[in-house]
């Protein structure tokens, strides 16, 4: 994977092109979120321009003739101009609202799909999994994101909106001429003079955001930081509410631990660290200097537009006229120079944003659909199988052969780390094999659909996890009939703790989505897991160390039903428990990624030699004793 680092300074043109790219990708995705904020950043910088003309012709009429008949029109126009901005800001300003509100979380969304849409084994691989939580943690805890991208194109567009309507509004200022009774103050139409005011304004507009830029770069610069220390803060922040290592916070007084990172004065947030540092320095400084800037370039248009008056080029009006609209283009310069600055600070996050959502897919995604069969006749064979993990030197698997027999129950057995969880993932096509192919009624898995293929297996892994819905929809994976899930909880063993909850079926798992909820114990949530296993009702049903959570009562009561519960799906039990797979037909005994025997449990205890025999009387041991 590409390194994952924000601060790597990009060119200009590489900026404008990531942030460029961010934009499409927002205006094909939301493009009613895109339009309806720039048509408001739009309205925004122009129509203040409509109430400095009124007001202008107001004030000359006031400073000229006084006529109540022109006064009344200029305020009863100026009024009505007031009012049908205001009412159309407000209508503009819901819109987008509305819009935001509705469309928003598709910007999160754009990560979930992709997540769901990546090949399985980068989703594992621990570059992609950093990436993604350096996306995350710069968005939700620095407010850097790909979404910054709309806001800039925004900012700049609406920005040039109000330059062009601002210099529409002072181009009289420059063709109106001081008379000769001005004296002295002639010298302000000279040409030179003119690029001199010129030249100021246009200085006063980019300096402010040019110092503004270059400290929002140097705070960009130290991001990394910043999320260090939000991490820090948000972790020995609350880990007394953090049910489960609360216990082990109050016997073991680790608060104490965490005092130095929430109370040292020296650490980033605090009077004396980072930021404290660059806002009493540098960035503090150029930040300041930027205000200061402005606030002299205001003071210089007051004054030279005030002279060229005084000395009678223009009336009182046209001076509220001039100095609010060059003012106002000066301030749209400013803003413009500041978003192109913007793009170079947003460009190397928002371009690890898109790095992201560009990871390729590279699995084959097929189109053909499986064959539904009343039967169950599916047959799966793996043919020479060999599997790599990316950036891995050993196979995980090495030339497996393997045919699961229809309606048959087969174990596959090993130590840890010999590959049984690799195979599993192989046959439910969450990885593609390195070498060799893996076939489902003859023809090569990676020809199916996925999402059809996924529909053939049912799947309780050792890491299964179950979410804080209530139990039917949580064994339905959605909505469901209630009375076959009651059926499939009563099958493994739960019927029991159901009888006993509040609300039957509809108790929620946990108090994530409702205060009546329920905590299940680990055996509790597996036989549950094992339960939405049964009720996808798919004509293979694996279960990844089933009963590693239940107790020795329970998990006999799981061996002793497992017939009823698979039914005439074939079945495949991983363990590594071998006393536990002695009710399967068939055993694969798996030993550093390969398959080293096969066959029923009598056949291969009764091979002294096999590797079987030898797991059988490590494990035994403990219980003959």
């Amino acid at each position: 994977m590409k390194k994952t680092d924000a601060k790597k300074q990009l060119s200009r043109r590489e900026a404008f092109s990531v942030v460029w790219a961010s934009f499409r990708l927002f205006l094909r995705e939301m493009p009613e979120l895109v339009i309806s904020g720039l048509v408001v950043r739009i309205f925004a910088a122009v129509s203040p321009y409509a109430g400095i003309w009124f007001s202008a012709r107001l004030v000359d009429e006031l400073a000229g003739d006084k006529d109540p008949q022109k006064l009344m029109l200029w305020a009863g126009l100026a009024l009505i101009c007031a009012a049908l901005i205001s009412l159309a800001s407000a209508f503009l300003e819901r819109w987008r609202g509305a819009v935001r509100w509705t469309t928003w979380r598709r910007h999160e969304r754009l990560y979930a799909e992709k997540l769901l849409r990546m090949d399985y084994v980068k989703c594992e691989d621990t570059a992609v999994q950093q990436h993604f939580f350096t996306v995350q943690k710069n968005w939700h805890n620095a407010g850097h994101s790909i979404g910054d991208a709309i806001d800039i194109f925004e900012g700049l567009i609406s920005a040039v909106a109000s330059i062009l309507a601002g210099v529409g509004m002072t181009l009289s200022f420059f063709q109106s001429r001081v008379p000769p009774a001005g004296g002295a103050l002639q010298v302000l139409d000279r040409p030179a003079m003119l690029i001199l005011a010129a030249g100021l304004i246009l200085l006063a507009s980019l300096l402010p955001p040019a110092l503004s830029n270059r400290a929002g770069q140097i705070v960009a610069n130290v991001a990394g930081e910043f999320v260090r220390a939000e991490n820090l803060f948000l972790h020995f922040g609350y880990l007394g509410i953090k049910r489960k290592i609360a216990t082990d916070i109050r016997l073991f007084r680790l608060e104490k631990f965490s005092d130095r990172y929430n109370t040292d004065k020296e650490n980033t947030f605090f009077s004396r660290g980072l930021f404290a540092k660059m806002m009493r320095g540098k960035v503090g400084l150029l930040y300041a200097s930027g205000a200061a800037a402005s606030q002299l370039f205001s003071g210089a248009v007051y004054l030279y537009v005030c002279l060229k008056a005084w000395a009678g080029a223009f009336g009182i009006g046209a001076v509220t006229q001039y100095v609010a609209s060059i003012s106002r283009v000066a301030s749209g310069v400013s803003e413009l120079l500041s978003f192109a600055g913007k793009v170079r600070v947003e460009a190397p996050f928002i371009k690890l944003g898109l790095d992201f959502l560009n990871i390729p897919e590279e699995m084959y995604q097929g189109t053909l659909s499986v064959e539904k069969r009343r039967d169950r006749e599916y047959e799966v064979e793996f043919r020479n199988v060999s599997f790599r993990y990316p950036g891995a030197e050993d196979f995980a698997l090495k030339n497996v052969s393997l045919r699961f027999r229809v309606g048959s129950r087969l174990a596959v057995v090993g130590e840890n780390g010999s590959g049984k969880t690799t195979f599993i993932k192989l046959l439910c096509r969450l990885y593609d094999p390195t070498e060799g192919e893996i076939l489902l009624n003859g023809i090569d898995i990676r020809k199916y659909d996925p999402e059809d293929y996924y529909r053939v297996f049912a799947v309780v892994f050792q890491d299964y996890s179950l979410p804080a819905f209530c139990l039917r929809q949580i064994v339905a994976a959605g909505e469901g009939d209630p009375a076959r899930v009651e059926e499939c909880l009563r099958k493994v063993g739960f019927g029991e703790k159901l009888d006993a909850l509040p609300d039957g079926i509809e108790t929620y798992i946990t108090k994530g989505y409702d205060r009546s909820g329920v905590d299940l114990s680990g055996g509790e949530a597996q036989k549950v897991a094992i339960a939405r296993a049964l009720y996808k009702d798919a004509p293979f049903i694996i279960l990844d160390e089933p009963t590693a959570s239940l107790d020795p009562v329970a998990e006999a009561e799981i061996y002793e039903h497992f017939a009823e519960i698979s039914g005439d799906r074939t079945a495949v039990y991983i363990s590594h428990r071998l006393s536990s797979c002695k009710f399967c037909d068939e055993i694969a005994v798996f030993d550093h990624g390969r398959v080293v025997q096969q066959g029923s449990h009598e056949a291969l205890l009764a091979d002294t030699e096999g590797k079987y025999h030898a797991l059988w009387n490590a494990q035994a041991q403990y219980y003959n004793q």
